[in-house]
């Protein structure tokens, strides 16, 4: 098994997309209220399929993929600032990586359109199609660790959503937590460590900070 593996949420974490999602998903309950205290914040983390059942009519389901579709298809997905400058530093270092998302596989398609490059850097990709559970269960993490042929609590997971942290938690893998979403006392509570952005990370410093000797 490879000794250590990193494991990435996408939005808010690698990309600059979650306010985004989060104007779009409180539009959405305004048109089509599910009367859930601020449900744009509460299915984060969710796959489409989860967030689909708090709708109960066909009809209003249809509508929601339909505006969410169109709107994926406008987006525009920036790498967050230091991102690529990481994730060359685990390369350097040989340490895999995944991306482990609630989106699904149109989404990253598109997303690795307008980042030539970006999934070179991955050795796996799981999306909603490849899991039935949706964080806060950590099947997505544990796949991915499987996938890349390490044990999860050797896996290095970087999330910012509640539900993301707590997966990350649940997989037995150590938690990197982003404030680009939550208030920092927040993540805190569901982090090993805390970050605002992975300008504020290096590889050594991830590993030191573990006690994690770096490997020849």
């Amino acid at each position: 098994m490879s000794r250590h593996a990193a494991l990435f949420d996408l939005d808010g974490v690698l990309v600059d997309t979650e306010g985004i999602y989060y104007t779009f998903w409180d539009n959405i309950e305004k048109i089509y209220p599910t009367g859930i205290n601020d449900f744009a914040a509460f299915i984060k983390g969710s796959t489409l399929k989860k967030i689909l059942t708090y709708y109960t009519d066909d009809e209003v389901r249809r509508k929601v993929i339909a505006k969410l579709e169109e709107h994926e298809a406008q987006m525009r997905y920036v790498i967050f600032d230091g991102v690529y400058e990481f994730l060359e530093q685990l390369k350097e270092e040989g340490i895999p990586c995944a991306i482990v998302t609630s989106s699904n596989d149109d989404k990253l398609a598109k997303l690795f359109a307008q980042n030539p490059g970006f999934k070179d850097y991955f050795d796996v990709v799981i999306t909603d199609s490849r899991v039935s559970r949706s964080k806060p269960d950590p099947q997505g993490y544990l796949l991915a660790a499987e996938s890349l042929n390490c044990h999860p609590e050797d896996c290095f997971v970087f999330e910012d959503s509640y539900s993301g942290l707590e997966a990350g938690r649940r997989s037995g893998a150590k938690v990197i937590g982003l404030t680009t979403t939550n208030p920092r006392e927040g993540v805190a509570r569901l982090s090993d460590m805390v970050i605002g952005n992975f300008n504020e990370l290096t590889v050594n410093k991830l590993l030191s900070l573990f006690a994690v000797a770096v490997e020849a």
